[in-house]
């Protein structure tokens, strides 16, 4: 499935870590793929894993030189984010900072997400 308009994006540090990942890997690696799974304190959390290809039905996002793959049950809580990838003094980490999010857990675990619905799907750009 191929959409007209970008499900995600990516900033340039995601983009690197994905590279440093993707370089980094045992197998060869088209991409991460992305998605969400029902768990956690809030609802919900993120998943990442190697993509070795593109799956049926999945959206690609082609940015920034990598291709981040995205389950298709997590288009519509995904549309519209952005993935950063944050280093602290305690912890590297890639971040989603989502517009369909309403709230997370106090630990970062886990998020709970409103799928878009129609009428943002139908609004004008």
């Amino acid at each position: 499935m191929s959409t007209s308009f970008k499900v995600m994006s990516l900033t340039d540090a995601a983009a690197d870590r994905i590279k440093a990942i993707i370089a980094d890997a045992d197998r060869p690696i088209a991409g991460l793929r992305v998605g969400v799974k029902n768990g956690g304190c809030a609802g919900m959390s993120y998943t990442m894993e190697y993509a070795e290809d593109r799956k049926p039905g999945e959206d690609m996002v082609e940015d920034r030189g990598v291709k981040v793959f995205v389950d298709p049950k997590a288009l519509l809580f995904l549309l519209g984010t952005q993935m950063d990838f944050q280093t602290s003094k305690l912890a590297s980490q890639f971040v989603f900072n989502n517009p369909n999010q309403t709230s997370a857990c106090g630990c970062g675990e886990s998020v709970a997400i409103t799928p878009v619905g129609p009428e943002r799907l139908l609004a004008p750009a």
